[in-house]
């Protein structure tokens, strides 16, 4: 079939096959070929293959013949792919490195330079890309290079803001610039700022190689606070800084105010760890006058876990005297916590052959462990333990802490209770308890005693409702108490010659009570006890002519073997309470005053248990105008004498005991306008007056009357406890008291015995500014040691320790209005006692003990303590304390000016841990051989 010839000039000529020629053909399939591999040179950055649907050609397409042999097949030619004889690049195409989304966000303005491939992030820029946060005022991303660059801007008035910070997981970076490689995650940081385990850094140039290992130029590392200006610094021309591990230094150079000092190491090491971890502990060194030269609390720590650890410590002095000590806290969560203290001293005092050498050796064991109150809700196992030598205090060489110096009492108790739940409920408590005094060397130790009981049982109550009447209020329990008690003294401790006078005993009680309403206004109560008494070892007493040279005297012997006793007794009493009130007028300052009283009556009655009593005869002296007459006389005496629950008594008594208590209250106005109801205020609280009468007695049946109370002065710090004893009987020429009343013998109805009065006072600037932090008992060294709970004689520690007050959590006030609060604070303790038994009409005792610390200037403080005894007219022990705090350093002079324990101690040092050693501390011991 022919083809129709078609009119377009352009189509005419691309499609004239019936005048194809070899050579036409060649020229169209050159030209083809060159658009095809233009095409391809052309495409970048393809990613994805477009699939386009093709359209099948339905036109029948004519394959002419021509006389020329050759025949080319165009379709399947521009099908074929080119052959590219250029060489291939053998470099493989570069991959992205970024393994997670970045995140990007500003307050000004994002921009994106599609010509640099760049986007520029302004005012308070953000990015965030896995783990590492970058802040900045200026942001430029790179997505070319894949990094980022971050710098501060400009504000209003030209001063630049809005510092990059970057942050990655816990480590902050504050630089002035910084650029960060996404693939590779190094970046270079200039003049940043860091923070590590309380060290600040600061340095000229950075190179993060990765988030382990870090370089830097000319660094300044300190402490303080300030790192721009510091108050001292270290500086090194380079160092590797690991984050949170250490930092190694070359060639370290310390500096004080920006001025080079002396000190300096060839290298430094520094370590960074938030656990702890064992190593040396450098000892301290110095010298004391009695002993020479010396190496203070040089050791080994050993972070055995997490649990526990333990710090060896020792001490040497270059006249022979050494130290050993032991130190142990452990813990674990939920169940206890405590710590162990031991420490061994031998003392040498001068040298040897002269005539003031002597030789003392001291020990000391503290342990404190308390267990948690959700370990177990019916066990419970408890430790205070402060033993060792009586003269520890006094004799150590290093741990003088001046309220356990003059604390003269050390105790320990260590106990374990169980509560047998049930009905009723059975309470068993183990013990083993100590008391030394410290003047006496007597040694008091209860190991073991055990104390157990049943809870009341109400026999007669019914099994629901309340308990009415006498009948049903009937109760009942059983007691009972072991006890071993052991009294010795430091020289016999842990030899045979402690238990010689060893006492042993087991006590049962039964103690049945009820109460019950009178005329529903009065209580009633009454009440028996039966006790029975067992003990291991009894008294047998006789005349003996042949003692004391003849001279007769009482033999006691010591019977071995089990002996007990019974005692019973019955009580009853009454009371009640009546309430007046006195009202006043509503636009008075006082509303109303009411006055409570509670009088009660009480009658007890004792048998005598003449039972456990025994005679023997002795001859009495001769009355020289009878010689020839011998008289004897009979004396009694109780087998259980001097025994651990001593002597049953053989006096009948029956006596009546009289009681009344006041207190006295007003309802004042509140201060608070908006407040709807009175202020209640107490102006006197618990006034008592008791006595008793001896209704068996032959004479003076009326025992003194006692009166205490109490009087608040300031609500909720002041109170005055105050207290008397008015005795009505008379006294003879020998000052004896006579069955006599005191007004028929001349005198006043009553006669006052004993009087005495205390109060103590604490108060402050800053009262009212902020709440007390409590002490913890087990971190309280003070109170371990037996010292006072109030802190009465300030903070005068000698030993090496106190060198190590970490002090960061001080605050810096306001130095604005320093001058018109100055801070201080004052405690006050004021005790007077008199006497009056035998008309020796005196005071017995007064005095007056205060404490108080001012800062007359910021960061200087000057603390005094003292007592003055006011009937002996002479300060008691002193000591004055100043202090300044150096923001980074602490200085400390303590001062005890006169006295056994005079001595002084000047200290100054870094506050910071890690760099305790660095440190000047010079003291004058006390004379402990006084």
């Amino acid at each position: 079939m022919a083809l129709q010839k078609l009119s377009h000039s352009f189509t005419k000529i691309g499609f004239k096959p019936l005048q194809t020629t070899v050579r036409n053909i060649l020229y169209s399939l050159s030209f083809s070929l060159f658009f095809v591999v233009q095409i391809v040179g052309q495409e970048t950055n393809k990613t994805a293959d477009v699939q386009i649907p093709v359209v099948q050609d339905t036109t029948e397409k004519a394959t002419p013949r021509t006389a020329d042999s050759l025949t080319i097949n165009a379709e399947r030619v521009l099908s074929e792919k080119s052959q590219d004889t250029t060489k291939k690049d053998t470099i493989p195409a570069e991959t992205s490195y970024l393994t997670d989304n970045v995140v990007y966000s500003a307050t000004d303005y994002m921009r994106l330079s599609r010509r640099e491939n760049k986007m520029y992030l302004h005012d308070n820029a953000q990015i965030i890309y896995g783990d590492i946060q970058l802040n900045a005022g200026l942001i430029i991303l790179d997505n070319n290079k894949n990094e980022v660059y971050a710098y501060g801007i400009k504000d209003s008035v030209g001063a630049y803001s809005q510092a990059p910070v970057f942050k990655q997981g816990a480590n902050i970076v504050e630089p002035d610039s910084i650029r960060f490689n996404f693939d590779t995650e190094k970046a270079l940081i200039y003049n940043s700022r860091t923070e590590q385990s309380g060290f600040r850094i600061k340095n000229e140039v950075s190179k993060r190689v990765n988030d382990s290992v870090i370089y830097m130029q000319n660094v300044k590392f300190t402490t303080s606070e300030n790192v721009d200006d510091p108050e001292y610094y270290f500086y090194a021309r380079r160092i590797k800084f690991v984050p949170k591990k250490k930092i190694v230094t070359g060639l370290v150079n310390m500096y004080i105010a920006d001025v080079p000092t002396p000190l300096g190491l060839p290298f430094g090491y520094f370590p960074f760890t938030e656990d702890r971890t064992s190593g040396f502990i450098i000892p301290s060194y110095g010298d004391e006058r009695q002993r020479g030269y010396f190496l203070q609390n040089g050791g080994y720590y050993f972070a055995i876990s997490d649990y526990v650890d333990l710090t060896l410590l020792g001490d040497y002095y270059t006249n022979g005297s050494y130290t050993l000590s032991m130190e142990s806290a452990y813990a674990l969560r939920y169940r206890y916590r405590g710590n162990l203290r031991f420490r061994f001293e031998n003392n040498l005092n001068s040298e040897r052959g002269f005539p003031d050498f002597s030789r003392t050796t001291t020990y000391n064991i503290q342990w404190n462990h308390s267990q948690d109150a959700k370990a177990n809700p019916t066990s419970r196992f408890s430790a205070s333990v402060n033993f060792g030598s009586s003269n520890f205090f006094r004799q150590s060489t290093n741990q003088l802490n001046t309220p356990n110096f003059l604390n003269n009492q050390i105790n320990s108790s260590i106990s374990y209770s169980k509560t047998f739940p049930g009905d009723p409920q059975v309470n068993v408590n183990l013990a083993a308890t100590h008391n030394s005094n410290t003047n006496t060397g007597t040694v008091n130790l209860s190991l073991p005693n055990m104390n157990a009981s049943v809870s009341r049982i109400f026999p007669f109550a019914p099994k629901t409702g309340t308990k009415k009447g006498l009948i049903h209020n009937i109760n009942t329990q059983y007691n009972v108490r072991a006890e071993n008690r052991i009294q010795t003294t430091d020289d016999d401790l842990f030899t045979g010659r402690m238990f010689e006078d060893a006492q042993m005993g087991i006590q049962h009680s039964i103690p049945i009570s009820t109460n019950f309403k009178i005329f529903k206004y009065i209580s009633a109560s009454m009440g028996t006890n039966f006790q029975e008494n067992w003990v291991f070892e009894t008294v047998e007493q006789s005349y003996d002519e042949n003692l004391n040279n003849g001279a007769g005297g009482v033999q006691r012997d010591t019977i071995t073997g089990f002996d007990a006793f019974r005692t019973y007794n019955f009580s009853t009493s009454l009371g009640t309470t009546i309430y007046g009130t006195f009202n006043f007028d509503k636009d008075k300052k006082i509303q109303a005053i009411r006055h409570t009283i509670r009088p009660s009556i009480s009658y007890s009655i004792n048998p005598a248990f003449d039972q456990y009593y025994d005679t023997y005869i002795r001859p009495i002296d001769d009355d020289p105008l009878t010689p020839e007459i011998e008289t004897e006389e009979e004396v009694e005496y109780s087998r259980f004498q001097g025994g651990f629950f001593g002597a049953p008594s053989n006096t009948f008594s029956s006596s009546i005991g009289f009681s009344i208590s006041n207190n006295l209250e007003a309802k004042v106005k509140s201060k608070d306008t908006t407040a709807t109801e009175a202020e209640k205020i107490i102006l006197l609280n618990n006034l008592t007056f008791s006595t008793a009468y001896n209704l068996a007695g032959d004479s003076l049946k009326l025992s003194p009357i006692s009166v205490r109370g109490n009087l608040p002065i300031i609500k909720n710090k002041l109170d005055i406890n105050f207290g008397a004893e008015l005795d009505p009987y008379a006294l003879d020429n020998n000052n004896r008291k006579i069955d006599v009343w005191n007004i028929n013998n001349g005198g006043s109805l009553f006669r006052l015995t004993r009087a005495s009065a205390n109060f103590g006072y604490s108060f402050s600037s800053k009262d009212f500014e902020r709440d007390r932090k409590e002490t913890d008992p087990l971190d309280n060294q003070v109170l371990a040691n037996g010292g006072r709970t109030d802190d009465l004689f300030g903070d005068t520690n000698f030993n090496d320790n106190q060198s190590y007050v970490e002090d960061q959590d001080t605050e810096v006030g306001d130095f604005k209005n320093y001058n018109y609060k100055i801070p201080w604070s004052l405690r006050l303790a004021y005790t007077v006692n008199y006497s009056n038994n035998a008309r020796q009409n005196e005071i017995s005792s007064h005095s007056i003990m205060f404490t108080g610390d001012v800062e007359l200037a910021p960061r200087w403080k000057v603390g005094v303590s003292s007592g003055y005894d006011l009937k002996d007219p002479g300060f008691t022990f002193t000591s004055l304390r100043f202090q300044r705090d150096l923001e980074s350093w602490r200085m400390s002079f303590n001062w005890i000016p006169f006295g056994p324990r005079q001595s002084w101690n000047f200290f100054i040092g870094i506050k910071a841990s890690s760099l305790r050693d660095i440190k000047y501390e010079k003291r004058r011991q006390p004379d402990r051989n006084l």
